[in-house]
Order: structure tokens, then sequence, then C-alpha cells
């Protein structure tokens, strides 16, 4: 079980300093989509410059040309790219036949799929090397969370790995590692803490544990 750092709403100087408190208990870096948008994908050869040793990912939310889309965040340092779940069957193919040409990964995002255990399904079969289940910032507000997608996804993925986000925290992240994911993100659980430091080492230590 791997543990990776959403950053969202930072610039990429930001994005540096946090990153050098916690690099050591962290797997994956996430640039989240406002930086993207904010900073453009220059953000995330900042970061992989910065921190070479850590895996990068870019939330692009790619929902077309996802060949295209791929290969320029992969140019970009991206180490994983993610694609939404709720795209063309075409979309995500086009995705993981760019990432493949460089070994780099795929990660759909279910967040807003309606249902969820037939689109792992689909999507499981197309290759992706990630499917996260996902409660977005406006689903936290609504008392959403994606714990039990998470057990269900997990009845019908084969051969991805699984991957949950959304509103994790040290007093949640019991019950999500009981879930036994591949990969747990976490954002505000871990930038929102007064003790960024001190938050993420606790985190790494019970996802090591799992």
């Amino acid at each position: 079980m791997k543990l990776q750092l959403a950053l969202d709403l930072v610039d990429i100087a930001g994005a540096k300093e946090i990153v050098a408190q916690v690099a050591e208990y962290i797997d994956v870096v996430e640039i989240g989509t406002p930086i993207v948008i904010n900073e453009g994908l220059h953000a995330v050869r900042a970061i992989k410059d910065a921190f070479p040793s850590l895996t990068v990912l870019a939330d692009l939310k790619i929902m077309d040309a996802g060949g295209y889309e791929v290969m320029k965040a992969v140019e970009a340092g991206a180490d994983i790219v993610t694609v939404l779940g709720v795209s063309a069957d075409s979309t995500i193919r086009g995705a993981v036949l760019e990432a493949k040409k460089t070994n780099k990964l795929i990660l759909v995002d279910l967040i807003s799929v309606k249902d969820i255990k037939t689109r792992a399904a689909e999507v499981d079969a197309l290759g992706v090397d990630y499917i996260c289940v996902h409660s977005g910032y406006d689903h936290q507000a609504e008392g959403i969370n994606s714990f039990a997608d998470l057990q269900a996804i997990k009845s019908v993925v084969k051969n991805a790995k699984t991957a949950i986000a959304g509103g994790i925290k040290l007093s949640t992240l019991p019950e999500v590692i009981a879930a036994n994911p591949d990969l747990v993100i976490v954002g505000g659980g871990i930038t929102g803490e007064a003790d960024i430091r001190a938050a993420a080492a606790e985190m790494k230590r019970l996802v090591s544990q799992a």
C-alpha cells in the first residue's frame, strides 16, 4: 500500500515547500488539477526536477484526446496521468497506449460515475494501471465519502490496482486501510494539519503496516 500526497491549492513554490517537508514519507506526489490550471504542465516538470526520486502524478482528469494529453504530461515529467472514468472507452484506450510507450501509468478516476461496479469492470478490461474511487470537494461538502465505493470496485477489479481519494484524515485512515486499496491519496488530511511532517509520518507508518 502506497501513500500519495495531493497538492491542489498552492503554486509551484508552495508545492516545493510542502513536498520538502514530507518527501521521505510519501510515495507519490500529485500535481492537482488546480495547480495545472493555474501554472500549466511546467508545474509537473518543476516538482519532478526538484524531487526526482518521487513518483509524480499529473491530475489532468483527461476527458478527450487521451493519447495526446498523456504524451504532453509525460513529456513534462509525469509518471502517472489521470483520465476520467466517464470518458469514452476510446479515450481511455488512447491514454493507455500512449503511456505504455514510455512505461508510464494511467489512473482512471471514477468521480461522478453512477454505476461504480459496472464501470470499474469495464475500465479494468481496458488495461489501465489504477482505478480510483474519489469523493471530490463538492461531494465532501455534502457529507459523501468513497469508502463503500472502494469495497464495491474491489469485488470486480481483477487486473488494475485500486486507489481511494477524498476527505481521508488520520481519524478515517484505519477504515480506509481495512478496505486494502493499493494507493491511499491524501490532501488536506496532511496539508491542513498544523504539523504537516508529523501527519505524513504517522500516515506513512499506518499505511506501511497494512
